[in-house]
């Protein structure tokens, strides 16, 4: 089950994070991966593991903002593979701030990231897979699309802007052959948390990721790999009749804490 032999992906923000648990998993599983990553060096690091494990995969330097720079390189992958299969749209930034607090430059940073990028791939990818019958988009949300977060006022309004988009096109390609999903996930541990932790609360950090863990109704923080296994499920065959739907990954978060 959840083969992916044949298939090509292009995952966006692959060379760290959710991104690079996707890239490593799809790989694994068959997939021709081809990553999307700001940080050039980050993507050839998860290329390296995946080619090291066996997989295949390529990289290629690209801000998800500049539409001509997406549009091309969709070009060129769609040419040397042949065909889009998945697309996984994981590139995205993060700001802490309310609506006071967040500075015109700020939203404008996180807009072009977090929604303007997601737009310029699926635009980018939409024809292609119309042209050969179909294919797979899968946005990261947040569970910040669905509940008020505190201090989060513009990355909560990309996320929400990911969501909508996605129904967006579930609806208007499902004759098409095409489904678009959405994960949105809670907190997440990864080495940028550890960081911020030593950093901000020198001594403290133990107590502290005990408080991160404790906002999540289950009492811990997700992995990237379980991310990934969500992901892997809704870009399989085996997810043929899912499309138009948001999966929250948040232990418990949405409905257990409102």
């Amino acid at each position: 089950m959840f083969s992916l032999q044949h298939k090509t992906a292009v995952v966006t923000g692959g060379g760290s994070g959710i991104g690079r648990a996707v890239a490593e998993l799809f790989a694994k599983q068959g997939a021709s991966v081809f990553i999307l990553e700001l940080n050039k060096t980050a993507a050839d690091e998860t290329v390296n593991a995946i080619k090291a494990n066996g997989g295949k995969a390529s990289a290629f330097a690209v801000n998800v903002s500049d539409q001509l720079q997406v549009k091309d390189t969709f070009a060129e992958i769609a040419q040397a593979a042949g065909r889009v299969d998945i697309l996984v749209n994981s590139a995205g930034v993060s700001h802490i701030g309310k609506l006071d607090t967040t500075s015109s430059e700020d939203f404008e940073k996180i807009f072009q990231v977090n929604v303007k990028g997601v737009y310029n791939t699926m635009f980018a990818v939409i024809q292609q897979m119309k042209l050969q019958g179909g294919g797979v988009i899968l946005n990261v949300a947040s569970v910040a699309s669905n509940v008020g977060i505190a201090d989060r006022f513009a990355y909560s309004m990309s996320k929400g802007a990911v969501l909508t988009m996605t129904l967006s096109v579930a609806k208007d390609y499902i004759n098409d052959n095409i489904r678009c999903n959405s994960i949105s996930p809670a907190r997440i541990h990864t080495s940028f948390v550890d960081n911020f932790l030593a950093k901000n609360y020198p001594g403290q950090e133990k107590e502290m990721f005990e408080k991160l863990s404790n906002t999540q109704p289950i009492g811990r923080l997700r992995s990237t790999d379980e991310v990934a296994a969500l992901a892997l499920y809704l870009c399989s065959d085996e997810a043929s009749f899912v499309t138009g739907s948001d999966y929250p990954l948040d232990g418990g978060f949405i409905k257990l804490n409102n």
